[in-house]
This record gives structure tokens, C-alpha cells and sequence, in this order.
């Protein structure tokens, strides 16, 4: 209700407010609350330039840019605005406004100015200068265009000049370099940021003198102050904070400030003793902790008394999930909507108005956000993963396994062309010509293995190829016999959902991901069909797999059936008890575990149950499938991490799968390329969205030191957490735990690690999970499933010796309930770490928050899920071929079988996808076509500079499919380097040619001395040779005999055409032909 207040003062006052609250994540809130209420547009948010303040010496990027924006707003424009801010913010002080106002420099549209100037005023601001523009303080010259990525914009300007006239400015996006939006102006800042003893600091609010400030409990936010600047003292005398003391603001100052100024301090005791009191009859939204029953009453109550019931969501869709549980359980309830975010629900008495928050009634974090992240440009990024550097192993689809040697140039009848030189075993080498590129692939095979080179021309490759192919083969035969066994049998069919269901699904703790919104409806189709579910639901570990088990296992319970979820460890089977007790507490369903942890008695009294009905939800290890369980009706059968059970297990299980419904989780992701592969021979549900409002996890990299250590335990146990400090060599795992007792005296500490007997390792996690201990230092065992909500705090020690998806799953041990959890990544110094182990360090720290990351992450994990889903063995041939020649492999032997044995079978099914593509293979002969030309085609050096980049756009190129692409592409290039030289143009239409080239049945075209041969298909069994589109070339034949020749060479048959000087020719010929082929 405050910051509605807050508000309505600013719009009558029409003066600066400055909000001071009393820490950044307050401030972040009110920042998202004002924003809904007034529009973001005005309101400056000021945070720390560090990531959590001054103290710990994190710098970050995205605050800085934040602050720099603040002031350069603040100095120029006239607008009023409400700045808020907190005492981490304020600790800083900033440049004086004249030192800022001589910083500036401002380019117009249509203004004449020298880029020389230009380029020597950022050499002078400290901008770097790169190849591509990616963060602040960088800038790039591309012929005419000047990139330039100013600290006072969250994006990066393109400025680009005709001669010495600015003709155009606009934004870009840093991941794909292409343009945002144009604008008429732009200013260059450099980083004020940065502390210069020159410099004369001055605090924040000499920039707004004239504000009326509003504070959230004003002497917390001055002791807060206060508190800071005594440890920054500390640390600046210690020499552990390189800061000069007259950059801090002293807390004096601000007493100062607040003292001449006016003061809104909303908090019930004032700081101020003598201060005018305005009271508002207003309460917080009551908790309810989803009892719906009563919140439905305390709705119908105050309807009664004539209040209006606001329900405020972000979601029409949880609108609408609340509406319909009213609807079964108090129909009177009255709600009116507001799609819009706010943090804190409450009731006014005297506006006689209930303002209720989704995320509070069904008790869920609510996430904040005030600007993106910028990424440094130390770190991966997918597109640096997928990029060819010299020395990469690389894939060609007819030669096998070289190395990549860069661009060579290469001269041909006299005209200059590029090529990509590859080495091959002995020294061998390959030219492969930039237009067939798509036959190149990055070898992606085990992480740290390093592959064999093929010797050219031997028949090894040839032979490797052959024998995964039959292997894959007998693969996707089992796959699809299984397929086809289930859809032939008849299985229980589920009814559709209850009020109970939606009751269950609407007090999830998270929102929903679209993802996870999918899988569930995936499943609950699939228990609904007439025949049994095998479904596989695949998402990264927090992902919310365990929900849709939850909400399946609840849907067959509803219909009187019974499920049994079958876990690799005894830990697990714990785990998934309580998660699925505490979720279904609320609900007419018996959950029950068995395992190694309860006594014989207890087991028998369990199983007695289960076998007369009166446990709904039995959990367990293989014990589930024990002779001496015996289920009254089992309905669903869901396994966690099958691929972590035995041989003998999984025989099992594809035994029981065939008749009773079965929900397979894992975390292991498995490929995009992957999934579409499998359509049609297993069901499956994939969670690659992360949860929206989920607490980022908060990480840092530090150097090994004794007070990040004390600091993040005392923090996290006096919270009442637990902390995980990972150690992956076991030889000093216990003089760690030693410096840890030491540091921390009053800490209880345990050390597990894989060496250790399995029953007293499980002894140890079991003790952790049940809060016995405060720390339990460990080896990576934490990794493979371990959810304990109550850990939010994780150190790992040595953590350049970790892979990325390492960290990352380590990580995901962390922030699984909504309490900040919090991340520390232990190294040497960075100077002293090799390139990769520093990128992997600043992608872990900079993907904070799942996303991005997790894709990165997911890459080196391809391979491990392709080998979990198909078969350990699979890995092997993996690594022999590349995991992008195996996936092309495996789409052909999949295809095969679906057009041949089980051609009948998948006639059936209704896949529209599946069935366009069996038409296209109907009608296409050739699936590629060579192309061999003395034509100079090519990006010159002076258009595209760098070399990495040219390959880049050579291999997008060289894998477009149609024509929207092209012209997109052409679009990129333009927008990116200018105006496109004649010699690439020619190069792009070769894309062209080749698609008509293929359509016409063409595999190969030469292209040289102005003449054009074109050779088909070299079977001649082939049925091309009976298809409308060979009687279109005959036709064409008949009907030009001057233009072309067609002619047999070497057994292949050719049709020559004289005169084509240029590829844009050579595409009015193919197009002529295709002409033709209408009349056929």
C-alpha cells in the first residue's frame, strides 16, 4: 500500500523522490512494484557497482552500466524521476557533475565529424578495441561502421558514417551483432565507475538536492550505512580493499542531507522523535499456507462487509486456476482480476479493498528483475563452443576425423578463391571449397578424449560408418518393436482431471514453466489413452520432474489405482517420500516407503498394506520389484535415473512396461536432435525451460582465502541452513574440514567420499539430510540427485578442475527452496589458469540464473545422453565417428525402418511432421550436390577482418535451406559490414543454386572457363531416371539442342552449357528446366 502512496506524492509533487530502502534486494522489489503502479519509465534504479556491496569487492558489470545510466539521466534531463536506491548504493560516491558533463560526447545524425577523432576520443576514454563488440568500454571499426559499447546504455550503438557524416545510429543486440532500433542520437560515457585519485567524489544525492526522500524504516537504512562503512574502514586498513576512504560516503553525510531535507519515513517508530504522524488503517495480506477453504471464507467474509477482492497476478492463467478452484469449493467467491506484479498483498479498511498477490497465497518466491546481465567477453557463449579454431578435430562426412588448419587461399585459373584446409593422418592434406561446408562438422565426442585421424583414402572411415550403422540399427529395431508392442495392447484408461487435481497443480510452490505446462498435459494424455504410457520426462535437475511424477501418481490414485516410483538409492527413496508426503498432505492419498533404513517388521506391515490396497503410493530401490510385493492395483509404475539401474533391472522393467502405465524421469539431458529423431519410437517430455522464479543463484569466484569461508558458513547456519563444501581430492578432504572447525568452532562438520563403506556413506548423507550437521564436506557424490532444500550454501574448492556441466549440477545442489542460496567457486588466482578454465569459471559466475547457462552446460553432456537413452555401448561409436555424424546415421536407419518393416505401423499415426517428410523423400533423388567453380566467390579480408568470423559466415552460409534464410542472411551482412562487394554476392547465390540444382536431381555442377556441366544422379537403376523431373530435363534437351549437350563421361551422365560466366546465369538455366517440368 505504500508505494501506492509513494507514488500518488510523486505525481502531485512533480519533484525528484529518492526511495532509500535498507538493502539492494528491497530496493529490486519496490523498483518492480513502482513500475506496476507508475511505469518504469520513471524511475532511475541506483544499485551498488559490486555484486552484493563494496565490502566483498565483486565488481559487476550490469551495475555498474546501471549507474553510469542513473547519473547520465540525472545530469541531462529535465524529467523528474524516483530514484531508488539503498546504503549499499549510497556507500559509493560518485564523480562530481562537471568531471561527468566533460566525459560526455554526444553523436547526431547527419553531423559531420572526423572518425579519426572519433577513434582517438575512445582510445583516450579507455575503450578497447576488438573484432566484435560484446562489452562496455569495447569499440570495433568495420570499414564505415564504428561499434561503440558505451557505459551509459545496456546495448551497444552502431554508428555508421558516409564519408565523414554520421548517416545512420542504431542499437544492437551483442549475441547475434545485429541491429535493435534506430535512433537519432547517442552519447559515448566512459567508466566513471572506476576509482581515479584525481578524481573529486561527491555523494550520490548532490545529483538530485532538491528530491523529497522517502525511506522504509529510516534508521535501519542509516545503521545499515553505518555498518558498511566501519567494514570497509577495516578492510582498506588491512590493505584487503584497494578504495581510497574519501570515495566512501560518511554516514554523517547523509544525517546531513536528511536532516535539511523532507522525510517520508514509513515504519512504525520514526527516526525522527518530533516527526508528523499520518496513519493508514492497513494490513498485510493475511497467510493462509494454501488452506483454500479458509481463504475461499475470508473472501465471501468481506464480500459481505462490501470490500472488492483484487486477486493480482502476472498470469491470466493463474486467474483462472484459482477461479475454477472456487468454483468446486465456494462458489460465492468474487474476484476481479489485475494482471500485474506486486510484491506484498494487503487489506485497506478504509478504501474497503482486499489486494491479494498470487505468489503469496500459494506461498511461492517472487522474482524480481531490473535489467538483463551483461556477459563478459571472457566468457563461453554457444556460439564460441560451435566455432572452428585451428587445431579443433573436425568431422568430414566422406573422409572421417581431421584438424582443422584455418582458411587458405588458393588460386584458380587465375582467379583467387578460400578454401579450409584440413590435416589428415600422416600430414595428409584436404582443401574442402567453402560451398561445401555442410559436409564439415565440429567433432564433438567424451570430454578430454581425444579422437584418431583418419589416413585419406583408406577404407576405415567407410567401414566405421557401416558398423555403427547396423548397430544403431538393431538399436531403433528394439525401439520401435517396443513401440509397436504397447500401441497393439489394451490398457486402464484414466479419467480426466478432478477439482482435486487442479487444486494439487495450483498450489505448486513455482510457477509453471510453458515446458512444464506441456509435459503435464503429455502425460496426462498419455494415461488417458487406451493403451499403456512408456513416456520419458527429461529436464535439468530442478527443473520440476518430481511435479509432473506428483501430479501424475495423484491422477492414477484419484481413480483407485496404485503407483509404485522406483529410485536408485536409498537416499532417494527418503527424499521422494517426503517430497511426495509433504505435497499430497493435504489430500485423501497414503504415501509409503520401503527400503534398506526400515526394520523387517516395518516392511512386512508395508507391504501387508500394499497388497490389501490401503497404501495409494509405495516408493523404493529395486526392493519395489521384489517376488514378495504384490500390488492389489498397480496403475503407474515411475522410475527415477533408470539408466543408474543394472542390466538385470532393466529387463525387468521393459517386461513390466508393456503392461502398466510407466513414467521414466531423468536429469540427464537428452538432445534437441535427439528428440526429433525418436518421434514415433518413444514418448517423450522434455523440461528445457528453467523455473522463472527461482532465487538466481548467487555466484562468485574467489581466490582461496579464510574469510570467504567463515563468512558463507556463520551466514548460512545462523540462518538455520546447511553448506556443502565440495573437495574432490580425498588426501586433504579432512585437513579441510579442520581449517573449518577452526574458523568456525561452533559448526558441526562431516566428511563423506566415495572410498567410504556404502551403509556408513549412506549413514552420513542420511544424518546431513536429517539437519545432524552443519557442513558436510564431500567429493562430487553430492552431485547424482541429492535435493536438500535446507543446503543453500556451496563452496567449491579447486574449482578450475571441474568440467561446466560439473559445476553446473554441483550448483544445482543449491537454491531448491526460496531462500537465496549462494555459490562460491574457489581458485587460484585467474592470471595463473589456463583460457579454458578461466571461460568455464566466468560462464558459471555469469550464468547465474539456469538459462543460458544450462544450454552451455548441456553441450559436453550430448554425448552422456545419447549413451543413457540408447545403450552405454553407444557412447563407443560416439566417440569413433562424432556425435553429429552419429545422429545423421541414426536419422537414416530410423527412417529406413519406418519406410520399410514398420512402414504399416507409422502409416498409422497421425504425425503430420512425419508424414511431410516421407513426402519429401518422395519426391527428392539427391541430397546434396557438389559444386566446383573457378569463379571468384568469396568475403574479401577487407570486408570481414577477422578470420574466425569468416569461417563462421562461411559454415551459416553453407548450411541455409531456403530462400527467407538467404535474404536473412544477406540482411545480417549488410547490417553488420556494409554494403555487400559483388564477389559475395555471387558467393550467396551458389546457396541457390545448389537447392535448384538438387531439386532437379543434380549431384555435382562445374562450373569453369564460362562453362557449365552438370552431372546426375550416377546410378542409373536410380528411379530419377523415370521421374516427371528427368522428362523435364529430356524435353528441355530436345527443345535447346544448341544451348546443351547432354553426354555420358566415365559412366555418368552430363548436360554441358556454354556461356555461363556467372552464377546468377547458371541459376536462370536450372530455373528454365524447372519449367519444364510442369509439362510433364
Amino acid at each position: 500500500m505504500q508505494w501506492f502512496v509513494a507514488a500518488q506524492v510523486f505525481q502531485q509533487l512533480q519533484q525528484h523522490m529518492c526511495v532509500l530502502l535498507p538493502d539492494s534486494d528491497a530496493a529490486s522489489y519496490v523498483h518492480s512494484d513502482l513500475a506496476s503502479i507508475i511505469g518504469a519509465k520513471h524511475l532511475i534504479y541506483i544499485p551498488s557497482s559490486h555484486k552484493r556491496s563494496l565490502v566483498f569487492n565483486q565488481p559487476d558489470r550490469s551495475n555498474m552500466l546501471l549507474r553510469t545510466e542513473a547519473l547520465e539521466k540525472l545530469l541531462q534531463s529535465d524529467k523528474k524521476y524516483i530514484i531508488i536506491t539503498s546504503p549499499e548504493a549510497l556507500l559509493e560516491q560518485v564523480i562530481s557533475k562537471e568531471s561527468f558533463q566533460e566525459k560526455i560526447q554526444f553523436l547526431h545524425v547527419g553531423e559531420q565529424v572526423d572518425t579519426k577523432f572519433i577513434n582517438e576520443l575512445l582510445y583516450e576514454f579507455g575503450f578497447e578495441r576488438v573484432d566484435f563488440v560484446v562489452e562496455p568500454g569495447q569499440f570495433s571499426v568495420r570499414g564505415s561502421i564504428i561499434d561503440i559499447f558505451s557505459y551509459s546504455n545496456d546495448v551497444p550503438f552502431r554508428v555508421d558514417f558516409f564519408g565523414n557524416e554520421v548517416e545512420s545510429i542504431r542499437t544492437f543486440n551483442v549475441d547475434d551483432q545485429r541491429s535493435i532500433e534506430q535512433l537519432d542520437s547517442c552519447a559515448i560515457v566512459p567508466d566513471v565507475q572506476q576509482y581515479s585519485a584525481q578524481e573529486n567524489y561527491i555523494p550520490l544525492f548532490e545529483y538530485c538536492k532538491e528530491a523529497l526522500v522517502c525511506a522504509y524504516d529510516l534508521e535501519l537504512c542509516v545503521n545499515q550505512l553505518q555498518s558498511l562503512y566501519d567494514q570497509c574502514i577495516a578492510k582498506i586498513q588491512t590493505k584487503q580493499l584497494d578504495v581510497s576512504v574519501s570515495s566512501l560516503l560518511e554516514p554523517a553525510k547523509l544525517c546531513d542531507f536528511l536532516e535539511s531535507h523532507q522525510v517520508l519515513d514509513i515504519t512504525s517508530h520514526s527516526y525522527f522523535p518530533n516527526a508528523d504522524a499520518c496513519e493508514f488503517d492497513t494490513i498485510p495480506q493475511p497467510a493462509i499456507h494454501k488452506n483454500f477453504e479458509m481463504l475461499g471464507k475470508l473472501f465471501v467474509e468481506y464480500q459481505s462487509k462490501e470490500y472488492t477482492n483484487y486477486f493480482v497476478t502476472h498470469t491470466i492463467s493463474q486467474y483462472n486456476r484459482i477461479r475454477d478452484i472456487f468454483a468446486e469449493i465456494n462458489p460465492h467467491v468474487r474476484l476481479t482480476p489485475i494482471v500485474s506484479s506486486l510484491h506484498s498483498g494487503f487489506i485497506d479498511n478504509t478504501l474497503q479493498i482486499c489486494c491479494f498477490t498470487d505468489h503469496e497465497i500459494f506461498e511461492r518466491y517472487h522474482a524480481h528483475s531490473v535489467r538483463k546481465k551483461v556477459i563478459s567477453s571472457e566468457s563461453f557463449s554457444i556460439q564460441e563452443l560451435k566455432n572452428l579454431h585451428p587445431g579443433d578435430f573436425v568431422v568430414h562426412i566422406d573422409h572421417g576425423i581431421g584438424k582443422f588448419a584455418g582458411l587458405e587461399r588458393m588460386n584458380v585459373n587465375g582467379k583467387e578463391q578460400e578454401t579450409i584446409k584440413l590435416i589428415y593422418k600422416d600430414n595428409d592434406i584436404l582443401y574442402v571449397h567453402i560451398h561445401n561446408l555442410h559436409k564439415i562438422s565440429k567433432y564433438k565426442g567424451k570430454e578430454g578424449m581425444q579422437p584418431n585421424l583418419h589416413k585419406l583414402g583408406s577404407a576405415v572411415w567407410q567401414n566405421t560408418k557401416q558398423k555403427t550403422k547396423s548397430k544403431v540399427k538393431d538399436i531403433a529395431k528394439e525401439l520401435i518393436a517396443l513401440y509397436a508392442e504397447r500401441k497393439s495392447k489394451e490398457g486402464f484408461r484414466f479419467s480426466t482431471d478432478t477439482f482435486m487435481q487442479q487444486e494439487l497443480e495450483a498450489s505448486f510452490f513455482f510457477e509453471d514453466t510453458p515446458d512444464q505446462v506441456t509435459a503435464t498435459q503429455k502425460v496426462k494424455s498419455a494415461m488417458e489413452a487406451p493403451h499403456p504410457m512408456d513416456m520419458l520426462v527429461c529436464g535439468d535437475v530442478g527443473f520440476g520432474k518430481t511435479e509432473i511424477a506428483i501430479r501424475a501418481a495423484f491422477k492414477a490414485v484419484a481413480d483407485s489405482k496404485q503407483v509404485a516410483v522406483l529410485v536408485p538409492t536409498t537416499i532417494l527413496a527418503l527424499q521422494h517420500f517426503k517430497t511426495f508426503a509433504a505435497r499430497l498432505a493435504d489430500f485423501p492419498c497414503t504415501v509409503d516407503y520401503i527400503c534398506r533404513l526400515r526394520n523387517t517388521k516395518q516392511q512386512k506391515e508395508t507391504l501387508q498394506k500394499v497388497k490389501q490396497g490401503a497404501v495409494d503410493i509405495l516408493i523404493g530401490t529395486h526392493r519395489l520389484i521384489g517376488k514378495d510385493v504384490l500390488f492389489k492395483d498397480l496403475g503407474l509404475l515411475i522410475i527415477d535415473e533408470e539408466q543408474k539401474f543394472g542390466v538385470g533391472m532393466k529387463e525387468k522393467l521393459k517386461q513390466m512396461k508393456v503392461n502398466v502405465d510407466t513414467l521414466t524421469l531423468t536429469a540427464t539431458p537428452i538432445p534437441r536432435t535427439l528428440q526429433f529423431s525418436l518421434m514415433g519410437a518413444r514418448d517423450l517430455a522434455i523440461i528445457q525451460t528453467p523455473p522463472p522464479n527461482r532465487h538466481p543463484i548467487v555466484t562468485e569466484v574467489h581466490t582461496f582465502n579464510e574469510d570467504i569461508i567463515r563468512e558463507s558458513v556463520i551466514y548460512e547456519v545462523e540462518r538455520g541452513g546447511q553448506v556443502f563444501i565440495i573437495n574432490n581430492r580425498i588426501q586433504n578432504i579432512y585437513d579441510l574440514e579442520r581449517l573449518v572447525q577452526r574458523l568456525c568452532p561452533k559448526v558441526r562438520t562431516v566428511v563423506g567420499h566415495g572410498q567410504m563403506d556404502g551403509e556408513k556413506l549412506e549413514q552420513i548423507m542420511l544424518d546431513f539430510v536429517n539437519g545432524e550437521y552443519d557442513v558436510l564436506l564431500a567429493t562430487t557424490i553430492i552431485e547424482s540427485g541429492l535435493d536438500i532444500p535446507n543446503a543453500n550454501t556451496i563452496l567449491v574448492n579447486d574449482a578450475h578442475h571441474f568440467g561446466l556441466s560439473d559445476l553446473h549440477q554441483l550448483r544445482g545442489r543449491v537454491g531448491r527452496s526460496n531462500k537465496k542460496a549462494y555459490c562460491y567457486l574457489l581458485a587460484p588466482p585467474k592470471h595463473t589458469l589456463t583460457k579454458e578454465a578461466r571461460q568455464r569459471l566466468y560462464a558459471i559466475e555469469e550464468y547465474a540464473d539456469l538459462g543460458s547457462g544450462f544450454n552451455i552446460a548441456m553441450q559436453d553432456l550430448d554425448i552422456r545422453g545419447a549413451g543413457n537413452l540408447l545403450g552405454g555401448e553407444q557412447s563407443g561409436f560416439i566417440s569413433d565417428i562424432g556425435y553429429e555424424t552419429y545422429q545423421k546415421i541414426l536419422d537414416e536407419a530410423l527412417l529406413e525402418l519406418k519406410e520399410t518393416e514398420y512402414k504399416e505401423l507409422f502409416s498409422t499415426e497421425q504425425d503430420e511432421q512425419h508424414v511431410a517428410t516421407n513426402r519429401l523423400e518422395d519426391m527428392t533423388f539427391v541430397h546434396d550436390c557438389v559444386v566446383d567453380t573457378d569463379l571468384e566467390l568469396l568475403f574479401p579480408e577487407t570486408y570481414i577482418e577477422s578470420t574466425k568470423e569468416r569461417v563462421k559466415m562461411y559454415r551459416e552460409l553453407d548450411s541455409i535451406s531456403n530462400d527467407e534464410d538467404i535474404e536473412l542472411f544477406k540482411e545480417e551482412l549488410r547490417d553488420r559490414f556494409g554494403a555487400i562487394p559483388e564477389k559475395s554476392v555471387e558467393l550467396i547465390e551458389i546457396v541457390r543454386l545448389r537447392k535448384k540444382a538438387i531439386a532437379l536431381g543434380i549431384e555435382k555442377i562445374v562450373l569453369k572457363n564460362n562453362v557449365m556441366l552438370l552431372y546426375f544422379i550416377a546410378n542409373q537403376e536410380s528411379v530419377f531416371y523415370q521421374s516427371p523431373i528427368f522428362g523435364a530435363v529430356l524435353q528441355y534437351v530436345q527443345q535447346y539442342p544448341r544451348t546443351c549437350v547432354m553426354k555420358e563421361i566415365h559412366g555418368k551422365l552430363t548436360l554441358r552449357f556454354e556461356h555461363v560466366s556467372n552464377v546468377l546465369r547458371a541459376i536462370e538455366l536450372l530455373e528454365e528446366i524447372k519449367v519444364y517440368k510442369g509439362n510433364c
